[in-house]
């Protein structure tokens, strides 16, 4: 099986690279010490592209597959994985259920504009009560005239304080035996309660925090869900290219990472000589190199397995679980390379090592998707 890109995969690639080192790189740190949402750089991404990339050129779209997405979020992740994770968010879980569900007005009024960094789109499944756990959310969802109330909290929502719309995941019929259905909450819906933001140890500049729906009523025409219970099966689809681009963003920040010890080994001088004559420097580098080189052979086989239509959810748990702890190896190790310059917040690698945590938790836990793994083993 060959990997090797085509034409049109390293032009995208190239595009992308060159955008990063020339937009992303310099502004950086700066943006994520401001805790600041990357807006300019947002809107220069979607004018190039990358939240269109997936859908379809009718919509707006460029029709391109998982491989030429995985491959752009990956540069952009090698300059900032918060600006990352929002061009994820935009392009595939916040808009996605919109395009595949919404009405000819949502896809008109929100969708597309959102294409083109308009409107911006978050997902709202995380409870305080339940992460992994689905069948373990407790937001409801009761059916009134003309519409639906949904009743809940919801937390750890990425772009809530800036979003525009969201997707939620609600239950009919009760919190115990409910089934998951899919709702779209407009901003100014009343009963939407945009709460306090999460400060988190990483991607400062990736807004995130709890949404409230206190009796917050929901249209007919914002009920996405063919029928009653629908949620998790359409969940389910997605989360394969989910866990895909996640492993794609972690091999971004493992090769800002290792360029970074390759290139404070090259220039760091002791006992007379650079670093990178050392051994033990020489065997991280090459320890570091070899693990990232698997993690982009895995990322990449799954996303292929995914345009070529085969099965592959088995295959995107792996390259998910295998490049994001692969990445936080990486991180940590290159911190190692650069000692207590590693420790200093002067130098990217101190970001990279917090930043590459964010990739270790979503679309799944390691563990989750063991478990997820072993399944598929042993059946």
């Amino acid at each position: 099986m060959n990997f090797d890109l085509d034409d049109d995969q390293r032009a995208i690639r190239d595009a992308f690279a060159r955008f990063v080192d020339e937009r992303v790189v310099p502004q950086a740190a700066a943006l994520d010490e401001a805790h600041a949402f990357p807006r300019e750089l947002f809107l220069e991404l979607a004018h190039l592209g990358l939240f269109g990339m997936r859908y379809p050129e009718s919509l707006g779209g460029s029709g391109l597959s998982l491989p030429e997405f995985a491959l752009a979020l990956e540069e952009v992740a090698r300059g900032s994985m918060a600006l990352a994770g929002a061009a994820a968010m935009q392009s595939l879980m916040g808009t996605k259920f919109l395009q595949l569900l919404g009405n000819a007005d949502i896809v008109e009024r929100l969708f597309k504009p959102a294409l083109t960094g308009a409107r911006i789109g978050a997902i709202c499944m995380t409870e305080p009560g339940a992460g992994s756990d689905l069948g373990g959310i407790t937001t409801t969802a009761t059916r009134v005239d003309g519409g639906w109330l949904l009743r809940g909290r919801k937390t750890w929502i990425t772009s809530a304080p800036v979003a525009d719309f969201f997707t939620v995941f609600a239950k009919v019929g009760g919190a115990a035996e409910g089934k998951l259905t899919i709702f779209l909450v407009e901003r100014d819906f009343k009963g939407l309660v945009v709460g306090r933001a999460i400060h988190k140890m990483g991607v400062w500049a990736l807004p995130t925090s709890e949404v409230a729906f206190d009796d917050c009523f929901v249209p007919e025409s914002h009920c996405l869900s063919r029928e009653i219970g629908d949620g998790e099966q359409h969940l389910r689809k997605t989360l394969a290219e989910i866990r895909v681009i996640t492993g794609a963003m972690a091999l971004g920040v493992a090769r800002a990472a290792l360029d970074e010890a390759r290139r404070y080994a090259s220039e760091r001088v002791q006992f007379g000589k650079a670093i990178n004559r050392f051994q033990a420097i020489q065997f991280k580098l090459a320890e570091m190199a070899t693990a990232l080189e698997s993690a982009v052979h895995m990322v990449r086989h799954a996303a292929w397995l995914h345009a070529q239509g085969r099965p592959h959810h088995k295959e995107a748990a792996m390259a998910k679980l295998h490049a994001t702890e692969t990445a936080a190896t990486i991180c940590d190790q290159a911190a190692r390379v650069l000692a207590s310059y590693g420790y200093a917040m002067e130098y990217p690698v101190q970001r990279y090592l917090r930043d590459v945590r964010f990739t270790l938790i979503g679309g799944g836990t390691s563990e989750i998707l063991k478990l997820i793994i072993a399944k598929e083993v042993a059946s």
